[in-house]
């Protein structure tokens, strides 16, 4: 599907992680098939992905009156320049004007339950011209908060090619990827880590949770932000992914894709991602997620069949080109 000349906003709020990739797959994928794609966001955003055309608005984590009115504002001169708004987030999603046909994903949940938060959602939900889920639970959460046109949007991810160069982390390696976030669990990895044995573990990324994660755990590398992720996972014996809650995760797929044995937890969206592909344990249960873990380092032919079966799943899933694919279809649809 063609978008030659028609002009797109992608707005997102403040990001470091799956979000933000997936916009810059989103913003490479569109103008390849001729869109002139605006991305708006906050200054740190930009500073992460450093997306090729980027207008600044100060889309903060949290509802701020002044602060959020300016950024209406802003949205609705921009969006008189475009065809179509896509934001991306709840919060982008609230804020973003409806002049123009808005479109929504939704790529995450509230964590806890608010008064705030349930207007936020409907808010978003009942204002958008079509919501976008990335897992059916959300979809669900949309339809309930009132979304006009509400439909499942897979978020594949965007393809990360290993170099060939070994990280130097010793082997047996668990790794976790992920931002450092209440939302990632690694206070369960930390806990769990009576139950792993001699191992190396590693996470990569960054966040604000990483000075508490540093003193809590000296014994886990931290490895921060990462342009050798694929050769992470290559290096893997087991991928861990502890979460409260995902939609459809990025590491999940990437671990997946990769073909490394994953360890996650049952939440969201992730067993109808992961099917037999990976082995689930319970939300906030070190000794679960530390005794699957090691199950799989001590049986390295268990560890091998599930790697198997991970690369058979992932095989089914939409590729990033099936995802842009979707919404170019999506924006034609909604343009005249």
């Amino acid at each position: 599907m063609r978008l030659d000349g028609r002009r797109v906003l992608l707005v997102l709020a403040t990001s470091t992680g799956g979000v933000g990739r997936h916009v810059r797959s989103l913003l490479l994928g569109l103008t390849q098939r001729g869109a002139d794609v605006l991305v708006a966001g906050p200054a740190s955003t930009q500073e992460a992905f450093a997306f090729p055309s980027y207008a600044l608005v100060d889309i903060g984590s949290s509802p701020q009156p002044i602060r959020d009115a300016a950024a209406v504002l802003a949205l609705r001169k921009l969006a008189a320049r475009v065809d179509i708004v896509h934001a991306h987030g709840l919060r982008a999603a609230a804020l973003a004007p409806s002049v123009t046909p808005l479109v929504s994903t939704w790529h995450n949940a509230l964590l806890t339950e608010s008064r705030i938060g349930a207007l936020l959602e409907r808010h978003a939900a009942r204002r958008a011209t079509v919501t976008l889920a990335a897992s059916d639970d959300l979809l669900r959460r949309a339809l309930a908060c009132g979304g006009r046109d509400v439909r499942l949007g897979p978020v594949a991810a965007p393809l990360r090619l290993p170099t060939g160069r070994d990280p130097g982390l010793g082997r047996p390696l668990v790794l976790a990827v992920g931002r450092l976030h209440p939302q990632k669990g690694y206070d369960v990895l930390v806990d769990a880590l009576p139950h792993l044995g001699d191992v190396v573990v590693a996470v990569a990324g960054e966040g604000p949770l990483r000075p508490e994660l540093e003193r809590q755990a000296p014994r886990i590398r931290w490895l921060g932000s990462r342009d050798d992720v694929a050769d992470l996972y290559a290096a893997a014996d087991v991928v861990v992914l502890p979460s409260r809650w995902e939609a459809r995760s990025l590491t999940a797929q990437e671990a997946m894709l990769a073909g490394r044995p994953l360890v996650a937890t049952d939440v969201g969206g992730t067993a109808s991602l992961v099917r037999d592909g990976a082995v689930l344990v319970p939300p906030g249960d070190p000794v679960a997620l530390g005794t699957a873990v090691r199950r799989l380092l001590d049986d390295p032919a268990e560890a091998a069949a599930l790697a198997a079966r991970a690369t058979a799943v992932a095989a089914s899933w939409p590729t990033e080109a099936d995802t842009v694919a979707q919404v170019a279809a999506l924006y034609a649809e909604l343009l005249p």
